[in-house]
């Protein structure tokens, strides 16, 4: 009689490993498809950059400098590595919303799955999967990773040089600083300063928690420093280099100098608010880009988009550099806790301090940061829960969370009304439940742990769901539903349509109220593209192979409108402010004289810069205006004379 024979118990390493493996497959197939579902519903969403898209999918010298215009008049107001990846799926897939859009999804979903990677490897599968739900679910991140703004590409490589400073922490290794560093100079590429907050976090960590001798760490940075500046330098140097007559003006400059928009419009000027060229500014109180100080993350117009997790992530970071205190100097889970707190810390701070242009939807910067902190360190607290401080902050953090999603899903009361007392009354109770004791069954742990992650995670996601499936359009979209103005004190007024900058007036000399995506034909607004009907878009069309530009008009998103809705260039006089002092009288009329202009559209900003202003009044002197579908058009090879 043959032996029976029984399958061995498989060893819970195996188990681990299948864990491991079999979360990361489910937290990205979610992710992927809350991502990619209806992305197509945003249509060209941002107008501005899918008209430079297009531009450099079909003329590499557009591609190269980021011009609005294949016929290379003026730069987009942003470096161009974000646009490059788009226009790449355009050239080998053709221009249209599903090829410009995919790409900003993926690199969303590529986020998610570093962060998962960086704290999985010093905290546990269970760490990672948390804090990789935390990213995808965040409303801000829903947002932007399905549009086509710069943020996606840039908190990609922010992310991947989080990663690669701390595995440079763990190894000693030049190599993964000097790839944190060519991350985080690619990142400027991608939407230039920005990139560059999080550099004295990298420095400083490793510096103080490095591996090797400190002669040698400071010898590493300097190698890492070179790295920064040669993936970050390339490009700026070629464009300064390159004869100013023989590419496009650079947007968003005074002077036609990418170092001036590089310090200038995007670079000190968002700090201080003395940006030239910026139609708006900081008020008397601070009302055209709401108040500064630390409680602006919290007020209406960040405080939906980001802000459900940050008391949370700030408490469960103080308790990991608890928790790591007596740990050695090179100790990674400590590493982990400074790298990813400095990176809060640090963003916050300069966009809740910020006095120039900031929008809320640049806060997906911190959406990596506060995953890691709050996967990390609830996972870390929850196996200390023997021990009454690590339940103390575990509850605490869970309360707070509890507590700040019941204000923020009152601001919105007629949306699922009874979600915050439902999220109130599970996380109350899971957080009063955690303080009280070790929790003696199993079961009834599993069940305290899994309403702490629903009353945590409830609110964003709730969010996140309703982001997902409203279409958004326009230069500054927001997150979730509008909310009522919270008595937070002035420049807190309530959002409007989606698309809408909350709170924030409409510019000065602004063509119409901001929020109006994609309202009516013609002429667009400041925020919003241009929406030309059948007969104005023929118009165009018609003879458009003899032009170098088929129109003109004043403002990037009213040329933006056309040049989407004809395929053909069109000159955006001043930039995408209206502001910038290009092209001059003299210049414009040059090109008229010499034929390469068609016609000219009136409407975008109202006066914009001096130069746009001249050009309006001397084509309203010299050419015979006519109306076509609602919108004055005048024909610049016939003069009025």
């Amino acid at each position: 009689m043959s032996a029976i024979a029984f399958p061995r118990a498989v060893p819970s390493q195996a188990l681990n490993v299948i864990w491991a493996r079999f979360s990361f497959a489910v937290l990205m197939v979610v992710t992927f498809v809350l991502y990619m579902s209806g992305l197509d519903r945003n249509g060209w969403a941002n107008a501005y950059y899918a008209a430079a898209v297009e531009a450099g999918a079909t003329n590499w010298k557009a591609f190269f400098f980021g011009s609005l215009d294949a016929s290379n008049f003026i730069t987009v107001d942003k470096s161009p590595a974000f646009l490059w990846v788009m226009e790449i799926s355009a050239r080998l897939f053709g221009f249209n919303e599903w090829s410009v859009l995919v790409p900003q999804a993926l690199e969303g979903v590529a986020t998610v799955a570093l962060v998962f990677v960086a704290v999985r490897r010093w905290f546990g599968s269970a760490a990672g999967l948390i804090a990789g739900a935390v990213v995808a679910l965040t409303p801000v991140a829903a947002l932007m990773f399905r549009y086509n703004n710069p943020d996606a590409l840039l908190v990609l490589l922010l992310t991947g040089g989080a990663y690669a400073t701390l595995r440079a922490v763990e190894s000693g290794s030049t190599r993964w600083l000097v790839l944190a560093a060519a991350l985080i100079g690619t990142g400027f590429l991608a939407k230039m300063l920005q990139a560059f907050v999080v550099v004295p976090v990298v420095v400083l960590i490793y510096l103080a928690l490095g591996r090797p001798r400190l002669l040698r760490r400071i010898k590493q940075l300097v190698i890492a420093g070179f790295a920064l500046v040669l993936a970050s330098g390339w490009w700026v140097a070629v464009v300064e280099l390159w004869p100013s007559a023989d590419r496009p003006y650079i947007g968003g400059s005074q002077n036609n100098s990418l170092l001036n928009l590089i310090f200038g419009y995007n670079g000190v000027g968002r700090i201080t608010g003395n940006e030239v060229g910026s139609v708006g500014g900081l008020g008397a109180v601070g009302s055209r880009w709401g108040l500064t100080g630390w409680s602006r993350l919290f007020l209406n117009e960040f405080g939906g988009q980001i802000s459900w997790l940050i008391p949370a992530a700030l408490i469960l970071m103080a308790a990991g550099l608890w928790i790591t205190l007596r740990a050695q100097r090179s100790d990674l889970a400590r590493a982990s806790y400074l790298m990813w707190g400095g990176y809060l810390l640090i963003t916050g701070a300069v966009f809740s301090f910020a006095q120039g242009i900031i929008h809320p939807y640049y806060s997906i910067a911190l959406a990596p940061a506060i995953g890691a902190l709050v996967g990390a360190g609830s996972v870390e607290l929850w196996k200390r829960r023997s021990s009454w401080i690590a339940r103390l902050f575990l509850a605490s953090a869970l309360a707070a969370t509890s507590l700040w999603a019941f204000v923020l899903l009152g601001r919105t009361p007629d949306w699922n009304p009874y979600l915050k007392v439902a999220i109130l009354a599970i996380g109350l109770g899971a957080a009063a439940m955690i303080a009280a004791g070790p929790l003696p069954a199993r079961s009834l742990a599993v069940g305290v742990a899994a309403a702490a992650l629903v009353a945590a995670l409830a609110g964003p996601a709730a969010y996140t769901f309703d982001t997902v499936t409203t279409a958004h359009a326009g230069a500054i979209p927001s997150a979730g539903p509008s909310a009522q103005t919270a008595s937070l004190g002035p420049g807190n007024a309530p959002a409007g349509l989606r698309g809408t900058p909350g709170g924030f007036g409409p510019p000065p000399n602004a063509g119409g109220l901001p929020g109006q995506a994609r309202a009516g034909a013609g002429g667009g607004t400041f925020l919003n593209a241009s929406r030309p009907g059948a007969q104005l878009t023929s118009l165009l069309e018609a003879g458009a192979g003899r032009y170098r530009w088929v129109a003109a008009t004043i403002d990037a998103n009213s040329a933006a409108g056309y040049e989407l809705a004809t395929g053909k260039p069109v000159m955006a006089i001043g930039g995408f402010n209206g502001s910038d002092p290009a092209p001059t009288l003299a210049q414009f009329e040059s090109y008229v004289s010499q034929g390469q202009i068609h016609y000219f559209i009136a409407g975008g900003i109202r006066g914009g810069s001096g130069s746009s202003s001249e050009i309006q009044a001397w084509v309203s002197q010299h050419f015979i205006a006519t109306t076509v579908d609602g919108v004055t058009v005048y024909d610049l090879t016939q003069p009025a004379s």
